[in-house]
């Protein structure tokens, strides 16, 4: 487990120098380097998924001439490592799809620097969650920013992305800003830079104190998750970035942001107040009802797909305010469950966000245009593309049989143990909670119908449309291992969920917990008010499909038959 860790680091920095160095002469060369990073992706998560299974521990200290910040020490817990799985199945399919992706920009960019910033971008993302030290997690966090600011404003010469670079720069500045101000709080309290010791120190954080440190960590890591009314840099920046980048970024970048607030919730400053989560369910369901409505709005495909990740934000914070309240109330199996909702809904969002992001890419890279408007008939000329887009829509539309639905599923029966077992003001909360959750699934599902109407059926809106082409082997590999992560992660939650579990059982401490939801094959909650059984669901999906399609060719070819009849009597 730690050779394939440090491999991977090592492997990250020797792919984005090889990308840097790699000649003019030799600029198809630079689009195999996204192979290293593929395979530096790889290594990462066969060690995540080590750790999750093993329940243990990675912790590697590096000497540092800094002594006033102590040594690097980077380690991987359970929470840790769940982040650096969805980082790197994440960055595995992309890198894998940017190999083909990336020619677009030999003949016009500095593809170079594109795989030089790109593979830094990842590391930074890994070390960040990985980081025990305040001071080296803000230089990673820094890294991240800077790097991804570089890729947004890739193609400097638009205005658009130079606009929306400055944007995201000075918003990601203002949340880091915030951060910085949590942890000097913390370093003040606890004299320490060492992330052990502000739990060890918590007890003694008087309420005044408490307060300011979870309302500054959640407007830092609220700017760079893109919560409302924080969100502003978000559907700017991410339409801006070259399409794999984009789908990292939506996909696994603000879910940094995730980590960081739970760090904050549930290890650094120990039992939570139950308004904490009250307030984060307020901008939970803002995020998850106003993203949606934005997208309706959208018609440009980039763009949309970003005020989803705004939308998908919301549900994730939605798991997490009622975990913070359960916590706060001393309910930790409740607690647990709502926590295990948010962090499913956290890596189904990376697999089907990052599978339509890297979709819209290769409408892009062939249609040259992200307006819905100018698209139509794609599905003839680009079918494997329709298929995995028309996937991941249905994976974000939070329909069975795939991962969308069973996570949401998950944070709508997480909400109504709430009105069963809580206070007044949460029995009051919960139950409105619960319906805006459906109310914005099926608008999502509204919209998408829409989206994949309009790019991919009918026919030809422009010439560009009417010339396009399917992608290359690389490109649809990419969006074929997304596509069946989709489905993987929905026939797989029982066990998902149990290694879930783990990582809340490490944050609440209880010995029991990951076994209050799995029997065998059905997941359950603790209130037992629902059970569910992935793969009976996606059976009966698989069956009702089934026989409407043999149905309808049924129907089609008497049709056929019928008409070819009456034409030989007249």
């Amino acid at each position: 487990m730690e050779l394939l860790f440090i491999f991977q680091l090592l492997l990250y920095v020797f792919g984005g120098f090889l990308s840097l160095f790699v000649s003019a002469e030799k600029k198809n060369l630079n689009s195999w380097t996204h192979l290293v990073a593929a395979l530096a992706a790889g290594c990462g998560l066969a060690s995540s998924i080590m750790v999750l299974f093993r329940n243990a521990h990675l912790s590697f200290c590096f000497p540092s001439g800094i002594t006033l910040f102590g040594p690097l020490e980077l380690a991987m817990d359970p929470l840790s490592a769940f982040f650096v799985f969805v980082i790197s199945f994440l960055s595995l399919a992309a890198s894998i799809f940017a190999v083909g992706y990336s020619r677009e920009y030999q003949e016009k960019k500095n593809v170079s620097l594109l795989g030089f910033l790109y593979h830094f971008f990842i590391l930074s993302m890994v070390l960040v969650v990985t980081a025990k030290n305040i001071f080296y997690f803000l230089i990673f966090w820094e890294l991240m920013s800077i790097t991804s600011y570089f890729l947004v404003v890739y193609e400097h010469e638009k205005p658009a992305a130079r606009k929306a670079g400055l944007i995201y720069f000075v918003m990601t500045h203002i949340g880091t800003a915030f951060i910085t101000a949590a942890f000097i709080l913390l370093y003040v309290h606890s004299g320490s830079f060492h992330f052990d010791s502000f739990g060890a120190n918590a007890s003694p954080l008087n309420f005044a104190w408490k307060n300011a440190i979870f309302l500054c960590a959640l407007i830092g890591f609220g700017t760079k998750a893109g919560i409302i009314p924080l969100h502003i840099w978000l559907p700017e920046a991410h339409p801006q970035a070259p399409s794999h980048v984009s789908a990292l970024m939506s996909g696994v970048m603000i879910k940094t942001a995730i980590y960081g607030l739970l760090r904050f919730l549930f290890n650094f400053l120990g039992t939570p107040f139950p308004w904490w989560g009250g307030l984060i369910l307020v901008f939970a369901a803002l995020s998850t009802i106003l993203g949606v409505l934005y997208a309706l709005m959208e018609h440009d495909l980039k763009r949309l797909l970003a005020f989803h990740s705004i939308e998908n934000i919301g549900i994730i914070l939605l798991g997490i305010g009622m975990a913070v309240f359960f916590n706060a109330t001393n309910q930790p199996i409740f607690a647990s469950f709502a926590l295990i909702a948010a962090l499913y809904h956290t890596m189904n969002h990376a697999a089907f966000k990052g599978l339509l992001f890297l979709g819209a890419g290769a409408v892009i890279s062939k249609a040259h245009t992200g307006n819905m408007e100018e698209l139509g008939g794609l599905i003839k000329k680009m079918p494997w593309t329709a298929v995995c887009f028309l996937i991941g829509a249905v994976a974000i539309s939070a329909l069975p049989p795939l991962n969308g639905f069973v996570s949401e599923w998950l944070t709508f029966v997480s909400l109504l143990m709430g009105f069963k077992n809580g206070s007044a003001g949460i029995r009051l909360l919960t139950p409105v909670l619960a319906a805006l959750l459906g109310f914005a699934s099926a608008l999502v599902a509204t919209c998408f119908v829409k989206v994949f109407g309009i790019t991919f059926l009918g026919t030809a809106r422009s010439e560009h449309a009417r010339q396009s082409s399917e992608v290359d082997f690389s490109m649809k590999l990419g969006m074929g291992m997304l596509a069946a992560c989709c489905i993987i992660f929905a026939l797989s939650a029982p066990v998902i969920t149990f290694l879930l579990g783990k990582v809340t059982q490490a944050l609440f401490g209880s010995e029991a917990l990951p076994l209050h939801f799995v029997r065998t094959t059905f997941l359950m909650d603790p209130a037992a008010l629902s059970q569910l059984n992935p793969m009976w669901v996606f059976v009966v999906v698989a069956v009702t499909i089934v026989c409407v399609w043999a149905d309808t060719g049924f129907v089609w070819q008497r049709k056929r038959s019928d008409r070819a009849e009456l034409g030989l009597r007249f």
